[in-house]
């Protein structure tokens, strides 16, 4: 996967070249078709890509404009080597996805027209071991191939996968002024596309990244930024392949900020555990929310035991419940009332989140699996944000120490600095 305008035709056709120049070196025959998002582009596949390469290479070649099949009426852009090797480029469509056993290029795939019945036709071609599979493409959405390509996890056992975002290839040499051409976009949601690589689907996503983009900020996701003030904790349990998240806010004069984050992946439920009561005993945590779903039971009522079941809240992941999670923390970040670190996990666990209408017309959260998340990371923030709207706020000028624990005049019981066991709030 590329950024726009980086190469990525131009590199993947010179592979293609490489492999033609040795197949005639060594007696053998190498043929690959370059399936394109049009005629035209096809067309510059060869004349901008192939053709460049020759030259330079000062290589004799015959370049044919023909039919790509007799019974395909689809124009065919080929140069052919004197022994027998060849690159043609084609504009990919079902029935020339049948074509003959070549190498494939899948140029621009992701804006390829119903790109999933091109793959149905193609993959069985591409099933000799011998033969190669190329996949190259800009984002272009959540819902096509390309994306599933991309994202989903058995395909990640069968194929490699790479992304080459504007920042990575700019640090390689390509010569691009970043900041200039941020600017000169002026569209976050766009930007995230074109140039970083992310898969947008901005008509039902919960989060845009212009929302995003407002609330970050370079003092978040520090630790040692901590003033000691109140916390809130949103915790999502892993389970099997996802990970477990912890998530700090401190509400500094309304805003919470994000102060520490914990991801775990395959840890044992008492090391995560560990990981909360090390939370509790570095920050003033007024309430965590924690998933309670499935083998999120046991941990929670743990929680309860070690930290007073008034301070830990379970949730059931179920519909409501998931609506109330993503509404706080959209509220929060449309409110300008959260600060976020600038991590593109971050980002794409956030953006990942639709709000879809269901089948019985109530609206509905749901999260597709991106490069092994399943939006943890969000439910993580969304927990934290429930905590701390369905939470009492103590005024700590008016609590007076009683030994272990400190007790406000509303008969708020907290425990103190550091203490983790034994706090509860009266009337809950």
């Amino acid at each position: 996967m590329f950024a726009r305008q980086t190469g990525k035709t131009f590199t993947t056709t010179l592979e293609a070249t490489d492999d033609c120049m040795e197949a005639e070196a060594t007696g053998r025959i190498s043929r690959w078709t370059i399936l394109s998002g049009s005629k035209a582009q096809a067309k510059e596949a060869i004349d901008t890509g192939v053709k460049l390469h020759l030259n330079a290479y000062r290589t004799v070649f015959e370049y044919l404009e023909q039919p790509f099949d007799e019974d395909i009426d689809e124009l065919a852009y080929e140069v052919r080597f004197k022994g027998g090797s060849r690159i043609r480029a084609v504009a990919a469509n079902p029935a020339t996805a049948r074509g003959k056993s070549d190498n494939i290029i899948l140029d621009e795939f992701g804006f390829h027209k119903d790109n999933r019945a091109i793959w149905r036709a193609l993959f069985p071609i591409i099933s000799r071991r011998d033969l190669k599979l190329r996949v190259i493409s800009t984002p272009n959405g959540m819902g096509d191939k390309f994306f599933e390509v991309m994202n989903s996890e058995k395909m990640g056992r069968v194929f490699s996968r790479h992304v080459i975002d504007i920042y990575q290839a700019v640090a390689q040499g390509l010569d691009r002024d970043i900041e200039e051409l941020r600017d000169g976009m002026n569209d976050p949601d766009g930007w995230a596309q074109e140039f970083e690589c992310r898969f947008i689907d901005a008509a039902t996503a919960w989060l845009t990244f212009e929302l995003i983009d407002a609330c970050e900020d370079p003092l978040a996701g520090m630790p040692e930024e901590y003033q000691g003030g109140l916390c809130f904790v949103g915790m999502d349990f892993g389970r099997r392949r996802d990970l477990t998240t912890i998530y700090v806010l401190e509400d500094v004069e309304g805003v919470l900020w994000l102060r520490e984050w914990v991801e775990l992946e395959r840890k044992p439920f008492r090391e995560q555990l560990a990981e909360l009561d090390r939370i509790f005993k570095t920050y003033r945590v007024v309430r965590a929310a924690l998933d309670q779903t499935g083998m999120g039971e046991m941990p929670v009522e743990e929680a309860k035991a070690a930290h007073g079941s008034s301070r830990i809240l379970g949730v059931l992941f179920q519909g409501p419940a998931k609506m109330e999670m993503a509404t706080a923390l959209k509220q929060r970040m449309e409110d300008r009332q959260l600060k976020l670190p600038k991590r593109s996990e971050l980002r794409d666990d956030l953006h990942s989140v639709s709000k879809r209408v269901g089948p019985t017309g109530i609206p509905q959260i749901s999260a597709p699996r991106i490069n092994g998340s399943h939006a943890d990371r969000f439910w993580a923030l969304g927990l934290a944000c429930m905590a701390a709207s369905s939470a009492e706020m103590p005024d700590f000028n008016k609590i007076q120490t009683t030994g272990e624990f400190t007790q406000q005049e509303s008969g708020l019981w907290l425990p103190t600095w550091g203490t983790v066991e034994g706090a509860r709030y009266d009337g809950y």
